[in-house]
């Protein structure tokens, strides 16, 4: 059958109680690394945010591994110490939202929700009926935060942003490597962190 969602799981023991945002609930459609960054930030703030992820798979970067966090026994567990390094002070729910069902799970999380993050690519959401202007409306206090490589409006709105891409774009490569070398990227994904 359909996995609609799963049950809450905490991304950390160490869930964020106090500071400048606490009482300000966050619900993250992120992935990867620019939305999970944000989301990141804002827990650390003391934001309480809630995770949803794609049912059977999560995060991309739950399989961003090796390394994985060790357990107790000092054996790798299962969590890609990638996952674990962008996801501290989050709550963890798996959904479906491209389903009728999974969109009404949204909307109803959105009514306790002060902000929603997502990074896909402009237009992926609002296939689902589920892009600011779908709940602009509906939840007018909401703070929808998109996260593109290239913006809602535009020649590139409609393509994805990768952050080895903007590197090249931007002529960020030329600032790194050999000196008689090829372009190459940096060793840390910068825009992605920065866009977050």
């Amino acid at each position: 059958g359909m996995i609609l969602f799963r049950p809450i799981r905490r991304c950390s023991s160490q869930a964020a109680k106090v500071g400048p945002l606490a009482g300000v609930r966050v619900l993250d459609m992120s992935r990867v690394l620019a939305g999970p960054c944000c989301t990141q930030i804002l827990g650390d703030l003391g934001a309480e945010v809630l995770k949803l992820e794609r049912p059977g798979a999560g995060d991309d970067t739950r399989a961003f591994a090796p390394p994985f966090l060790p357990k107790a026994s000092g054996k790798p567990s299962e969590v890609s110490a990638y996952f674990a390094a962008q996801n501290r002070n989050k709550a963890s729910m798996t959904l479906n939202y491209t389903k009728p069902e999974g969109q009404e799970i949204v909307r109803r999380l959105l009514k306790s929700s002060d902000v929603l993050v997502e990074n896909f690519k402009t237009g992926t959401l609002a296939k689902y009926g589920l892009s600011y202007n779908d709940l602009k409306d509906e939840f007018p206090s909401l703070v929808y935060c998109s996260i593109t490589g290239f913006g809602q409006t535009g020649p590139y709105s409609a393509r994805p942003g990768y952050d080895a891409l903007i590197q090249a774009m931007g002529g960020y490569m030329s600032l790194t490597g050999e000196p008689d070398g090829e372009p190459m990227k940096v060793g840390v994904p910068v825009h992605d962190l920065f866009a977050g």
